[in-house]
């Protein structure tokens, strides 16, 4: 079975790599793995006038390495076989575009759980990949 697991730090997406160590461990088949951080650099649009690209660049898969580091860990630990993807743009557009592409049996990803009105108004990742995504799509808490 392969997993897309969508890293952003979060305590749900911490919880969503430990569940997909558990899943592993009872599977019968094998379990891959695909971890991927996404950065919306969109509003970084004003820094970029004032600081190099290769800066922002650093900075933001310096940020990706560091979020994906905790879930890698866990899936380490279980001994599920795992890689890495760092992306840069639409989170949700990014995150179903590598699920169809790498053509993943499901996504497992954390919720956050922003207030009711915070995601009528701006949506939510998990929200938009939910609905969008052609794979099955769990989202823990």
């Amino acid at each position: 079975m392969k997993v897309l697991l969508p890293v952003d730090g979060s305590k749900s997406s911490l919880n969503a790599a430990k569940y997909i160590a558990k899943m592993a461990k009872n599977s019968r088949s094998p379990v891959s793995v695909t971890l991927i951080s996404v950065h919306d650099d969109i509003g970084l649009g004003h820094v970029k006038q004032f600081v190099a690209k290769s800066v922002v660049d650093d900075y933001l898969r310096e940020l990706s390495e560091k979020e994906l580091k905790a879930a890698q860990k866990i899936l380490d630990a279980a001994g599920v076989k795992h890689n890495m993807a760092i992306k840069r743009g639409h989170v949700a557009e990014e995150i179903i575009s590598l699920a169809n592409k790498d053509k993943v049996d499901m996504i497992v990803m954390g919720a956050k759980g922003r207030s009711g009105f915070m995601d009528v108004l701006m949506g939510s990742v998990a929200q938009c990949i939910s609905s969008s995504a052609k794979q099955p799509v769990l989202l823990i808490k």
